[in-house]
């Protein structure tokens, strides 16, 4: 398979501290990893480990020290301009809270527009049709264009940031943390919606996630972060099978228990 994104040497600083008393933190230290075209990548680790900070770099929302970021062979790391613009169209993120990512004061319309706007696309009518239809895909009913995200259950709410994410039909999927927000039912349902929306329209997935059971149930590899650094990666049978580092293992024992809707869909894509 062809790699869509390969991360290369990737490293990230911050400068931390009051003014005159500044050190350096050291978030992301020298990661690499691949995702092929269709996949599913896996990125998991406790909170500071610096599996969100990889995220935002991969969306271009921070800048790394040094290190690759190439996307259909080209480093995006170098791009500015329309080449970034085009990238940013190519690439979009579902983050994790529902509740602070959907601007209260706009209707779902206006939030599922928002990005044909910013780059130019489409009427205003076609713009109702196509967000109608994205709704239809992510199973909300096309009613639902005219309320304001406050009238939404978390569910639903992460179902409308995934529509949002769709408008401008992206190859790469970078999900921080989209389900831990959520209850553990309405999380099986949201992972299934993804499986399918994968299945339909082709997507990759970056999936950032302390929860190794969702990890399991989505993706294809994993890579396992502590402190900075990309300590274990392989596909989904070797890690969770044979883990190699005892980061690993403990993250392994602390899996809590799939719900069983998710359960269920788990051994039939296994059968």
């Amino acid at each position: 398979m062809t790699a869509l994104l390969e991360i290369e040497g990737l490293v990230k600083d911050f400068r931390v501290g009051p003014p005159l008393r500044k050190s350096t933190f050291h978030a992301v230290k020298g990661v690499s990893f691949r995702i092929e075209a269709g996949s599913s990548y896996g990125l998991v680790g406790e909170s500071g480990s610096g599996k969100t900070t990889v995220a935002r770099m991969v969306a271009q929302l921070n800048s790394p020290t040094t290190g690759a970021i190439r996307f259909d062979g080209q480093d995006v790391t170098r791009l500015n301009g329309r080449a970034l613009r085009a990238y940013r169209r190519d690439v979009q993120m579902v983050f994790q809270d529902p509740y602070g990512a959907l601007n209260p004061r706009m209707s779902v319309l206006e939030l599922i527009s928002e990005p044909w706007e910013i780059h130019g696309l489409h009427s205003r009518a076609d713009r109702l049709r196509r967000a109608a239809t994205l709704l239809d895909q992510v199973g909300l009913a096309p009613s639902a264009l005219e309320r304001k995200p406050i009238e939404f259950s978390g569910g639903q709410r992460q179902r409308i940031m995934i529509a949002r994410a769709l408008a401008l039909e992206p190859r790469l999927i970078v999900a921080d943390e989209p389900v831990s927000a959520l209850d553990v039912s309405v999380q099986a349902q949201v992972l299934n919606l993804m499986k399918d929306l994968q299945d339909e329209l082709g997507l990759t997935y970056l999936f950032i996630s302390h929860d190794l059971s969702v990890v399991e149930f989505l993706c294809d590899r994993v890579g396992v972060m502590l402190r900075g650094d990309l300590v274990e990666e392989g596909d989904c049978d070797s890690i969770y099978r044979s883990p190699r580092t005892e980061y690993t293992k403990d993250l392994l024992r602390a899996i809590p228990p799939l719900p069983d809707v998710v359960q269920r869909d788990l051994e039939e894509d296994r059968a």
